[in-house]
């Protein structure tokens, strides 16, 4: 009994609510909980000659990102801390704001294209402190989720080159 508690007391000494690992998580938890909510509300203020692509486009994005909020959260609780859940604690922890009230598609897609980027680096970060503190399990979830972010980000710039894709 006594080797189990020192064991478990090695494992989670360091995640504490000030951790770099605990914060990284937190304000990825806090980030995925706007974007979802942004994507939404592109979704549903899709105009235009896209609208149907763009429409269905956004929906698949907040679904992605909806997708991942709970085993940040949860893995939060597996190394010994409560993750952000309230809306305070979410605008606080976040570094993304909520979506603009904007009046082009462009600005939509540009501002969700912002975002992704932050959060790619932001994760990459959290990756490495992750590796740094010894917490493979961390260093997993955020290295499957980047991936997500990376993608978005790749399919929205695309979407905002000017090039017709036919010519040089």
């Amino acid at each position: 009994m006594a080797q189990k508690a020192a064991i478990a007391k090695e494992l989670n000494e360091n995640n504490k609510p000030g951790n770099d690992v605990v914060v990284a998580l937190q304000r990825q938890v806090a980030n995925a909980f706007i974007v979802y909510l942004n994507y939404k509300h592109y979704h549903w203020q899709t105009f235009g000659p896209s609208f149907r692509d763009l429409h269905r486009l956004f929906d698949e994005f907040a679904a992605e990102v909806y997708g991942t909020i709970d085993e940040m959260a949860e893995r939060i609780r597996m190394i010994g801390q409560d993750p952000v859940s309230r809306i305070e604690e979410i605008q606080d922890t976040a570094t993304i704001g909520s979506a603009k009230k904007s009046s082009t598609m462009r600005q939509m897609i540009e501002e969700a294209d912002q975002n992704a980027l932050v959060i790619i680096k932001e994760m990459r970060e959290a990756i490495k402190t992750a590796d740094e503190a010894d917490d493979p399990g961390t260093a997993d979830v955020l290295t499957r989720f980047v991936q997500i972010y990376e993608k978005q980000e790749w399919w929205l710039r695309d979407i905002l080159e000017k090039r017709d894709g036919l010519t040089n």
